[in-house]
């Protein structure tokens, strides 16, 4: 049984940092695929960034430059550092992992096992 638990998120001003981690169990996340994604009410969920099973990253535009993805195989967890947040940052971040064929994948379809999600809001 597969299961990600996201955690880390909060309440942060407007060019703060917040880092969110994702831990797998079930899973060796350097065999798999993992992205974030975030949902903002009333919108649709939406890629953020994602790192491949070959530890390449890759980032929704909107994101480059100030968030970034990186992985301990150790402790089988993902992380998401964001930097200079802003207020349209905020939504529910969700981790999930898609295995080897989806390389660099960004549509939710592709994903299989998602986290609960853990909040993030920035304040203006």
């Amino acid at each position: 049984q597969v299961q990600l638990v996201e955690s880390g998120g909060g309440l942060v001003q407007a060019g703060g940092s917040l880092r969110l981690s994702c831990a797998a169990s079930g899973r060796t996340f350097n065999k798999y695929n993992i992205a974030w994604f975030r949902q903002a009410p009333g919108k649709e969920r939406e890629f953020v960034g994602g790192i491949s099973w070959s530890g390449i990253t890759y980032y929704t535009e909107s994101v480059k430059g100030r968030f970034t993805i990186s992985r301990d195989n150790g402790k089988n967890t993902i992380y998401l550092q964001m930097n200079s947040l802003k207020p349209e940052d905020t939504a529910v971040y969700y981790c999930a992992t898609a295995g080897m064929i989806y390389s660099r994948s960004s549509d939710p379809k592709n994903f299989d096992y998602w986290g609960q999600g853990t909040q993030v809001t920035v304040s203006s």
